[in-house]
């Protein structure tokens, strides 16, 4: 029998607030500061380097083309199962992404393939068949699953699911991984469902401009902010939905 108890106290009780349009994606994703900081950041080169192989063994990648490989991470407190359903129905509908800047549109409506135009806009304007004065951007990514992992490996102890994109189009960024396992105590994870977000890439899939300190920074800072927004949204959400779901099951008389 289960108890009340074993649901944690901590789960939020509402979900993220929608955004309305491409200004509230800009307050809700760029401008607002989490309460959660998600980037994982490291003390030395090499305790980077050794943690960053661990990701990507899983993953089964090499990014030595791409300058740049971000990590976040979050806790979420509900069942890993569940959480990565909810990674599953990613689409243009989600409270977590800034879909007004950044529409997603899921080719066929499955997973294997998904587009991302920027403002929504399929088609350049005055006509041209390209690009923008050389400016490509439609769509602005291009996600081809590499390997959707529904199914832990049993050969692994953390009970892991992914999605691992490649990513080109108007601005490729080399790999994309939404990959989520059980928390490992030893290094004081404590919510039931350990979220991380890897993404490899160059400034504009050049890496000769990201190795530009000041465009490599702030083409780096802006994208950790909007991460960090996305995966505390995301964690607000999948609690509020699992709260309802244990409130439905406690409050049900049979």
């Amino acid at each position: 029998m289960k108890s009340r108890n074993d649901v944690n106290n901590s789960i939020c009780v509402q979900p993220p607030p929608k955004s309305r349009g491409v200004i509230s994606d800009v307050f809700k994703f760029f401008f607002n500061k989490p309460c959660i900081k998600t980037l994982i950041k490291f003390k030395t080169d090499e305790e980077k380097e050794n943690y960053t192989k661990r990701i990507l063994q899983r993953l089964g990648q090499d990014v030595l083309d791409f300058s740049v490989l971000n990590i976040h991470k979050i806790g979420i407190n509900a069942p890993l199962k569940y959480v990565f359903e909810e990674l599953s129905h990613w689409n243009g509908d989600s409270t977590c992404w800034p879909n007004h800047i950044a529409t997603v549109e899921r080719i066929g409506g499955k997973l294997e393939q998904i587009d991302i135009f920027l403002l929504g806009k399929k088609k350049y304007p005055f006509g041209l068949k390209n690009s923008f004065f050389g400016l490509k951007y439609i769509p602005l990514f291009r996600l081809n699953a590499i390997r959707i992992q529904r199914l832990p490996d049993y050969h692994h102890m953390d009970n892991a699911r992914f999605l691992l994109y490649n990513c080109s189009g108007g601005y490729p960024i080399g790999i994309f991984s939404m990959y989520v396992r059980s928390p490992i105590s030893s290094q004081g994870e404590k919510e039931d469902t350990q979220l991380f977000l890897v993404v490899s890439f160059n400034f504009y899939g050049k890496k000769e401009l990201a190795m530009n300190r000041i465009i490599d920074k702030t083409w780096q800072c802006i994208h950790n902010r909007v991460t960090c927004n996305i995966m505390n949204r995301f964690k607000q959400l999948c609690e509020w939905r699992f709260q309802k779901i244990m409130d439905t099951y406690f409050n049900d008389p049979t």
